[in-house]
């Protein structure tokens, strides 16, 4: 199972206003978009992330039977960038419909940046280093 793929799934109100924040504002790529046609399983879908990693986050609306997106304080998707977190970085996802926050856990105000999406989901932005290798 080492090789698996994970998909992080949210619904999203605006996959518009959700392309500026992860794709203009923090710098991911558009992996696959497609407008649904709001029949069952027909949602609209918007993926991003960068080519050729095992993950992506997938953002779906279906407008025929939205699905309010309902994030907790601890909903966090962290992003670990080994150092300062950039200024203009988060200045930059404010202008694309980010919201700098408060953290619920201080532990996240200590070593980095929270950040809402357009959809009230928080964003991480770690200046502490990650590795998955085990000690």
């Amino acid at each position: 199972m080492e090789a698996a793929h994970i998909r992080t799934a949210r619904p999203s109100r605006d996959l518009d206003a959700a392309a500026r924040f992860w794709i203009d504002g923090l710098g991911l790529s558009q992996l696959w978009r497609t407008t649904g046609d709001g029949s069952p399983g027909g949602n609209s879908l918007l993926m991003v992330g960068r080519p050729g990693a095992s993950w992506h986050l997938e953002l779906a609306h279906n407008a025929l039977a939205p699905v309010e997106p309902r994030p907790t304080p601890e909903d966090l998707l962290v992003i670990y960038c080994a150092g300062p977190v950039p200024e203009a970085l988060v200045a930059r996802l404010e202008a694309h419909g980010g919201r700098r926050v408060t953290s619920h856990n201080p532990y996240w105000d200590r070593w980095g940046v929270t950040v809402e999406d357009p959809d009230g989901y928080r964003l991480v932005l770690s200046t502490r280093d990650w590795s998955n290798t085990l000690s």
